[in-house]
């Protein structure tokens, strides 16, 4: 037995290492990080040899997780690569979602065994690898796929501090959601939530909104008033699509939040105010930097954290249980939509994100499912063949098919989707491909043919 430490000098896990080859003096290139499942938060170095995961004992990483076989999973550690190789598990071994049963696996993969995801994380890089949290929901915010759980560890983080954040994500991800639950779950939460969307005032009256303005400050100011930076103390204020601020108003955000002081427009004196700021913006901000459209001192201000919440897209898995929210929310059972609606929902790639989903739910429990077809949808073009369409043209045929068709119809989008990129990624080496899908070579072969892919010999 061997006891392994890392470099602040804290112990990892007991490890077996009479099955490893010779215990040569050798760098740690990668961790085993325990994402999530009974062992969460573990972290064990891989040197060159061989390590038998499972729920035995006697295995060189014990996993802890009912789920997993008592002898589950070979890793084998190279200088330069990493396979994994299921040795026959009752409940498989998966990559990323993909079930394998021998991968070269690179580092950063998520291997998944049981209820147990396990990171492989390139030495130096440990902090970026934090357990999961257990939450579906966070505020409002709701998703039980790693990214979301990944969001809420971070923040579970964020919610306790006192500095600025900065959310980015795309139209309809839920960044209001995100700085209210952040509010909610803080130390200020029995303060004031005070919101500013920056792009729904006029360019004119931006500085009134935020800092507030005295009686006869300009034609209007009728009386005197509080900007939100007032409005807020001793809670938070919520600035929603901060790249839409003007260049001449963005020295005074500044300085507002370096001194926590403003000035009401028309006034002569700054009062001191006690807020937290979170802003939030679909817009890519440092590229507005490099354009000169956005001060880079104040970018960098806002953003001393950051959180970036995942497109729909990226998190399908998540659909099923949005879906339910939306239904829970409008007092309505999941019986509501009937599972062919579901699996076609699920199947949509939602450029509008959770806001999309919503609307589309909320139209359908009302309208009925007939109003499926209203989904946005890519023009479909005349005489294209099914296998050069884009997934939104051939989900918007799919809606106007029978359900076992529709179904069809996308099974093989997916497999030809991800067939080439499967090639791309090997390099059109079949033998290659067969191992990291973990299917059998004359089955990829066989799949090859079906969609017109197949090559000449490895």
């Amino acid at each position: 037995m061997a006891r392994f430490g890392d470099d602040n000098g804290e112990e990892d896990r007991l490890l077996r290492t009479d099955a490893l080859p010779a215990l040569r003096p050798s760098r740690v290139r990668v961790r085993l990080v325990v994402l999530s499942g009974p062992e969460a938060g573990q972290s064990y170095p891989l040197t060159p040899g061989r390590y038998r995961l499972g729920a035995d004992p006697a295995s060189d990483i014990v996993i802890a997780d009912r789920a997993v076989s008592r002898s589950h999973l070979l890793l084998d550690v190279r200088e330069d690569t990493i396979q994994a190789v299921d040795v026959g598990s009752r409940n498989g071994s998966f990559c990323e979602g993909m079930r394998f049963t021998t991968l070269d696996v690179r580092p950063g993969a998520v291997l998944t065994l049981g209820t147990t995801e396990l990171k492989l994380v390139p030495e130096g890089e440990q902090s970026r690898a934090m357990p999961l949290s257990t939450r579906e929901r966070f505020g409002n915010l709701v998703g039980t796929s790693r990214r979301m759980r990944e969001l809420f560890t971070l923040l579970e983080r964020l919610a306790q501090g006192e500095s600025d954040v900065l959310i980015q994500g795309e139209t309809g991800t839920g960044k209001e959601l995100c700085a209210e639950a952040l509010h909610t779950h803080g130390t200020r939460s029995k303060g004031p939530f005070v919101i500013v969307d920056l792009a729904g005032v006029a360019p004119q009256l931006l500085e009134s909104e935020l800092f507030g303005h005295v009686k006869g400050a300009f034609t209007g100011a009728q009386a005197d008033r509080a900007g939100a930076f007032e409005r807020a103390h001793g809670g938070t204020v919520f600035l929603d699509e901060v790249g839409e601020l003007p260049l001449e108003v963005q020295p005074r955000l500044l300085r507002a939040l370096e001194r926590r002081q403003v000035k009401r427009v028309g006034a002569n004196d700054y009062r001191a105010v006690d807020v937290r700021v979170v802003a939030a913006t679909h817009q890519d901000l440092e590229g507005a930097v490099k354009a000169g459209r956005f001060r880079g001192d104040l970018f960098h201000r806002l953003a001393v954290l950051r959180a970036t919440l995942p497109p729909l897209r990226e998190r399908p898995e998540d659909i099923p249980l949005l879906i339910d929210t939306v239904l829970e929310r409008m007092g309505k059972k999941p019986s509501a939509l009937s599972d062919q609606t579901r699996a076609l929902l699920t199947q949509y790639p939602w450029p509008g994100n959770v806001r999309e989903l919503r609307n589309v739910v909320d139209r359908v429990v009302n309208l009925g499912e007939s109003a499926l077809p209203d989904l946005p949808e890519a023009p479909v073009r005349a005489a294209r063949p099914a296998a050069d369409l884009d997934p939104e043209d051939t989900l918007s045929l799919a809606l106007e098919l029978p359900f076992k068709e529709a179904k069809e119809r996308l099974i093989e989008g997916f497999e030809r989707d991800y067939l080439k990129t499967l090639l791309e990624r090997c390099g059109g080496n079949v033998s290659k491909a067969s191992r990291e899908a973990g299917i059998d070579r004359v089955y990829l072969r066989k799949l090859l043919r079906k969609h017109g892919l197949a090559s000449g010999p490895d």
